[in-house]
């Protein structure tokens, strides 16, 4: 299995994203993976240096993968096909939150310390997305990784209630082995960088299909002009939903086009799975005006195709890294923020990232197999240009 956890087939072994040893910690290491531009797919808006959500200061990415054993290995033990992605939004030394806001579009999911981010419009420390099944694990082993941080009390107090969210990937992994480990999460945790970040079949992307192919990890980000800016907006998407006749590409029907004139595998039967979307920025915002960009993240769904599936656990998390909080502060808390009437580029900006970055995880993405002989394959590159090019939506000198 190679040690950037893509997945492949799904052979037999643990693997990290970016050490050589199986089993090592992930990071946020240098990308190998195709990206939907170097396929001529036309995006909106101008990205960031690295396109990613740690275009936003301060932001850093860390993931653990964990692929082991095969379906037909008699000896091969459990399939294992999950893992973890930690985010910290102000990177893993800060001590205080940053404001906040989320929003749920459909509620066939869990997202962890939501009650409290809501109340307070603050979210503290580190968050994490993984499988259902390994919130519970994921979320304390994030409050063990604080505590052995040594950090002030009063900082310790407000990360008693962290974040984790989670889409299903029982499709392919051993779910209900709960095979992740607190270990798991704190090599994540500490293993976190601001550089480019992996896609495709990584960290809690790793057992993740969208579309009737395979998907998972991915990431985008927009430079934002404004008269009070510059800003910078990234989404990181962990991607686990809709159906291969729904899929849209810039536009085009690319699922249904796909299957006939174009056919690849037949899509495995399966129901509608989930998607949770980040969002940050460095835009000075308030928790209400983050709420709003978070919604926004509904559009960008609706660009690739999603009906927002009943079974479905979409939901979405937007912060700004400008508007920091400390917990049991005892001065006057003050944020600064853009005018609401003037929230429209960063509007723009959340749609445009966050479509980009589920192209990106179904672009990125290599086949798998996994439990019980399921096979999900990889969105087609060659026909994804066809299908494109047919429609005229080329990116220009593609």
């Amino acid at each position: 299995m190679s040690a950037d956890g893509a997945g492949g087939a799904g052979g037999a072994g643990a693997s990290g994203d970016a050490a050589g040893s199986c089993g090592a910690s992930g990071s946020a290491s240098a990308r190998t993976s195709v990206r939907p531009r170097d396929l001529g797919v036309p995006f909106g808006g101008a990205p960031g240096p690295a396109n990613a959500i740690t275009d936003v200061p301060g932001t850093h990415v860390g993931m653990r993968t964990r692929i082991e054993g095969a379906y037909d290995d008699p000896h091969g033990g459990p399939v294992v096909r999950t893992g973890v992605t930690v985010v910290h939004p102000l990177g893993p030394d800060a001590a205080g939150g940053v404001a906040a806001g989320r929003f749920v579009f459909n509620g066939m999911g869990e997202m962890t310390g939501g009650a409290l981010l809501d109340e307070y419009g603050v979210l503290y420390g580190p968050l994490a997305l993984t499988n259902t099944l390994s919130v519970g694990v994921v979320r304390d082993a994030l409050v063990a990784w604080s505590v052995r941080r040594g950090l002030d009390p009063r900082d310790l107090r407000g990360r008693t209630k962290p974040v984790v969210s989670e889409t299903w990937d029982g499709r392919l992994n051993d779910v209900y082995g709960q095979h992740l480990r607190a270990e798991d999460v704190w090599a994540a945790a500490d293993g976190a960088t601001d550089g480019p970040v992996r896609e495709g079949s990584v960290g809690g992307g790793t057992g993740m299909t969208s579309f009737g192919f395979k998907a998972g990890t991915g990431t985008a980000s927009r430079r934002v002009a404004h008269p009070l800016g510059p800003f910078v907006l990234g989404a990181l998407v962990q991607s686990n939903f809709g159906r291969r006749e729904q899929l849209t590409v810039a536009g085009v029907p690319v699922g249904r086009l796909l299957q006939a004139p174009d056919p690849v595998e037949p899509e495995p039967p399966r129901g509608d799975g989930s998607i949770v979307v980040l969002l940050a920025t460095d835009a000075p915002l308030l928790p209400s005006q983050l709420t709003a960009v978070a919604k926004r993240a509904t559009l960008a769904l609706g660009r690739v195709g999603s009906i927002g599936s009943t079974t479905s656990g979409d939901l979405f998390l937007a912060w700004s890294t400008a508007n920091r909080s400390r917990y049991l502060e005892r001065d006057l808390r003050r944020f600064e923020a853009v005018p609401t009437e003037r929230l429209d580029p960063l509007f723009q900006a959340a749609v445009e990232a966050t479509e980009e970055a589920i192209v990106s995880a179904l672009v990125a993405a290599e086949p798998m197999s996994g439990v019980g002989g399921a096979w999900y394959p990889s969105l087609p590159h060659a026909r994804l240009r066809a299908v494109l090019a047919r429609h005229g939506r080329l990116a220009d000198g593609a």
